[in-house]
């Protein structure tokens, strides 16, 4: 076998790609700097996604870069069980420093989908911790998006995503989304209407009854469908109804975490705050895998009984709190803290918001959304090719010198948080230069 031979491309099953289109003209990234790739071709490509929702605060950021190199001639690994290193104490104490009033307690994973999947686990051990065991049923909502682990995917709602795995977990439910272009196409900011679908969590609990129930998770905005802002006093009300009927409140702000939305999490944006919240993508800047559940300080302290010398809660996961990992989580925090980047997004979520809806009026556009530093165009689907018009539109913006995210037949942007209102420019011109092109 020839080692050497790097250039075989079948050899990578690539995720969430057409793959049999890439490998026949590949779009490769070689290095990253701030807002730009360049591609193996030297061209220059400004990412108006942060990767994928993950480089908050842009590539190659000097403190961090040095803190992953001093690490790995330091400590390169350290066992999570029964064993600990202080770096991961250390981002730990940052992170609950940073969050929501309540949220004192953090479990590290290696991934958004393990993170739900850590959520999704704690709060159903959290009933039965408290003699409630009954209480097993999650309920998600159509169209949301939480990873791609069987529970991930079961509490998910985005059909691709869920129809070729056969049975996946029972006792699952869901919400309904909140998407209404009848009613709230083109909204600047968060929608008027709509905040009565979060009563539909009081019909589902009479359907099962509120004893039967663990958790409700929802994205509060949700990201990977489409940027889905939630209406006016919507969480609000799923907070109540939650608080009403005993049922945890899960947050999974995978997407939303760190700044996105001009406030360090959602849940300080709209004022909300979860029994659960999910992170992870820019908790290390997209650098290295890593994950964070945070949990009220009632879940936590259910668990801390019994002998001590017994495990608490069998769960986990080899690299939880790795120590590169926790050196890139800990850089990454000072980054944001340093440069102001947790808000940031307030201060240009004015300028992006004009930028955005000034695509209006082009050809097929639908719907313009937008919170924060994200955003989203909703196209028309050309009949009979559902996908195809946005797919078009992100391979021209390529061409173009831009990287933008579709999901369906929508353009979703989220640029780093340290995009400046000259890219914006850029991003907003050659958009609508893509836009106008299309057939």
């Amino acid at each position: 076998m020839n080692i050497s031979a790097t250039n075989n491309l079948e050899a990578f099953w690539m995720p969430f790609t057409a793959n049999r289109q890439f490998k026949k003209n590949p779009r490769m990234f070689v290095s990253a700097d701030r807002m730009h790739y360049t591609t193996s071709d030297g061209r220059q490509v400004m990412d108006a996604t942060s990767g994928l929702w993950c480089v908050n605060a842009g590539h190659n950021r000097p403190k961090i870069v040095e803190a992953i190199r001093q690490q790995a001639g330091e400590l390169d690994y350290a066992p999570a069980f029964q064993m600990g290193h202080p770096k991961a104490f250390e981002l730990a104490s940052k992170l609950v420093a940073m969050s929501p009033t309540g949220l004192d307690h953090v479990m590290f994973t290696n991934s958004g989908s393990e993170s739900v999947e850590t959520a999704l686990k704690t709060a159903i051990a959290y009933h039965r911790a408290k003699g409630d065991g009954s209480r097993f049923r999650l309920i998600g909502r159509e169209r949301g998006y939480h990873g791609v682990n069987f529970g991930g995917i079961s509490v998910g709602g985005i059909v691709p995503n869920r129809k070729m795995f056969g049975t996946l977990l029972t006792g699952v439910d869901h919400l309904p989304h909140t998407h209404d272009l009848q009613r709230n196409a083109f909204t600047r900011g968060i929608p008027e209407h709509g905040a009565e679908l979060a009563n539909e969590l009081e019909r589902i609990i009479g359907l099962h009854d509120a004893s039967t129930i663990a958790a409700v998770i929802v994205e509060p905005v949700a990201g990977s469908t489409g940027v889905l802002v939630p209406p006016k006093s919507y969480l609000q009300k799923l907070r109540e109804i939650c608080d009403k009927h005993g049922i945890l409140l899960i947050f999974d702000e995978v997407i939303t975490g760190y700044g996105r939305l001009g406030a360090p999490f959602a849940a300080d944006y709209f004022g909300v705050v979860p029994d659960i919240m999910i992170t992870a993508k820019g908790l290390t800047n997209g650098v290295i895998p890593m994950g964070a559940v945070f949990v009220k300080n009632e879940i936590h302290d259910a668990f801390m009984t019994g002998p001590e010398h017994v495990i608490e809660f069998f769960h986990g996961y080899t690299y939880s709190g790795n120590p590169m990992a926790s050196a890139a989580g800990i850089a990454t925090m000072e980054t944001y803290q340093e440069e102001g980047l947790l808000t940031r997004g307030a201060e240009l979520a004015g300028y992006f918001e004009d930028g955005l809806h000034s695509l209006k009026g082009l050809p097929h556009v639908i719907d313009i959304r937008n919170i924060g530093i994200v955003g989203a165009v909703e196209l028309e689907p050309i009949a009979g090719e559902p996908t195809r018009r946005a797919f078009q539109a992100f391979l021209d913006a390529y061409d173009k010198g831009l990287l933008i995210r579709t999901t369906g037949d929508i353009i979703a942007l989220s640029p780093p948080l340290i995009v400046e209102k000259s890219d914006i420019d850029f991003i907003i011109d050659t958009l609508g230069g893509v836009l106008k092109a299309l057939d």
